[in-house]
C-alpha cells in the first residue's frame, strides 16, 4: 500500500506538531551563570 502525497503531508505535519509540543514542554531553559571574568588592562588605562 503506497502512501499518497496527501497522507505523507499529514504525517509530516503531525510529526512536526509533536516536535513543537515537545520543545514547548521542555522549555529549553538553562540556569543563568555569571559571564564575568577578570581582564588585564594595559598600563595607564583606567
Amino acid at each position: 500500500m503506497a502512501m499518497t502525497g496527501k497522507r505523507i503531508g499529514w504525517t509530516a505535519a503531525a510529526l512536526f506538531a509533536l516536535l513543537l509540543v515537545y520543545a514547548w514542554i521542555d522549555g529549553g531553559e538553562e540556569p543563568l551563570r555569571p559571564l564575568s571574568e577578570p581582564v588585564e588592562l594595559p598600563a595607564g588605562v583606567r
